[in-house]
């Protein structure tokens, strides 16, 4: 099934259940928002946050140089992407901000997430980010109001709750520790997620598989490959030579230019493609498929283990990759100088140290609107430039 179809199937059963039995389950309805809110969880996090408050306090005082450092680096990287991506002769998609809706090919996105694994992941982010808020506040001794599930539209996530009025009250440390604390948490995770995702692949899926032709993830749309090759279909060859991952992938393209014609060998059929200018670099060949490499259990392993343990251990190690992927780039992007996302009241509380809580405001208000139009025209210029 597309994935807007499964989106709107899944949006109009949700929210049409949400809203008959909205009194019975206690759900709350903000806009495009469903919530959901218990008291549960938080005898969990009360034992985890005082189990050591110290050492958490000790780990953010860690973290928030590393989240201040990741603030910078991050607006750093986004200005000068933008920079060059003006000042480029040609039009370039290579933006350092993407929109990313898991199983669907955004224009002007160098990624696209799986359907299955982006949710997966997605929850992941948001429950870590919002334990790791939790765990801190009440390792401050800040009260958490409420804990629930919560429904953006059709991804699922969950939120804490501290008590606003004990935040403002609380030491400017105290309240950096809160914010950074998140963002830490997503890469410390996301760091976890890694070192699974090299052991296992070092170790399992490296020894265990073998290269088979390039799997077809994703057809982009109005691009040469479209309505000719399609999802699922295994690219083998490339006017006779062997694909057998991206890197011959690509090395068969570059001997091409744009214009010419293609034969290209699936697993279902040969097709003929004429290729387009690269939207990357009009002078390189450009088919226009979002690819993995197809993968294919050696003999030696089939016979001793089987094909099912195999391909779950595979479809392991894939979500801990996306796990990874999700959770640096949602951690260091709520990393920006951009309120109301945490890089943003970091910033604001550190400018209160050297200033006025009047001045801090009216200058964090500005880097946020400087930092939004960063966003905003970076993912315009390379969602536009994908279409020329």
């Amino acid at each position: 099934m597309d994935a807007l179809w499964f989106y709107a199937i899944a949006f109009v059963v949700i929210w049409s259940l949400a809203i008959l039995f909205k009194d019975k389950l206690k759900i709350d309805i903000n806009g495009p928002i469903l919530m959901r809110r218990t008291g549960r969880m938080r005898g969990l996090i009360d034992r985890i946050a005082q189990k050591s408050p110290r050492f958490w306090k000790y780990s953010m005082n860690v973290g928030i140089p590393i989240a201040v450092f990741v603030m910078a680096w991050i607006f750093y990287l986004l200005a000068d992407s933008l920079a060059s991506m003006l000042a480029a002769p040609v039009p370039s998609t290579q933006a350092t901000v993407a929109l990313a809706i898991p199983g669907v090919s955004i224009p002007g996105s160098p990624i696209n997430v799986p359907l299955g694994y982006g949710l997966a992941a997605i929850i992941t982010v948001v429950v870590v980010h919002e334990f790791g808020h939790a765990i801190l506040a009440r390792a401050e001794g800040i009260s958490i109001k409420s804990i629930g599930l919560a429904l953006f539209a059709v991804i699922p996530g969950a939120f804490v709750e501290p008590d606003e009025e004990e935040i403002k009250k609380a030491k400017k440390l105290s309240k950096l520790r809160i914010y950074a604390a998140g963002s830490i948490f997503n890469m410390g995770f996301g760091a976890l997620a890694l070192i699974g995702t090299l052991l296992l692949s070092m170790f399992f899926v490296g020894p265990s598989f073998h290269a088979d032709g390039l799997y077809i993830t994703n057809v982009i749309p109005d691009s040469p490959a479209d309505g000719v090759l399609k999802e699922g279909m295994i690219i083998t060859s490339i006017n006779d030579q062997q694909i057998t991952d991206r890197t011959s992938f690509i090395t068969a393209l570059n001997t091409t230019k744009p214009g010419d014609m293609l034969t290209i060998a699936t697993n279902q059929e040969t097709f003929t493609i004429k290729t387009a200018p690269n939207p990357y670099n009009p002078s390189i060949s450009y088919l226009g498929v979002h690819t993995q490499k197809n993968l294919a259990i050696d003999e030696d392993i089939s016979s001793i283990y089987g094909n099912i343990l195999p391909w779950l251990l595979f479809g392991f190690t894939t979500l801990l990759r996306w796990i990874f992927i999700m959770n640096f780039g949602i951690g260091t992007f709520n990393l920006l100088p951009l309120k109301p996302l945490d890089g943003g009241l970091m910033l604001e509380e550190l400018l209160n140290y050297i200033t006025t809580n009047a001045v801090a405001n009216k200058l964090t208000n500005i880097i946020s609107m400087v930092s939004l139009m960063l966003i905003i025209t970076s993912m315009g210029y390379s969602f536009i430039s994908a279409f020329i």
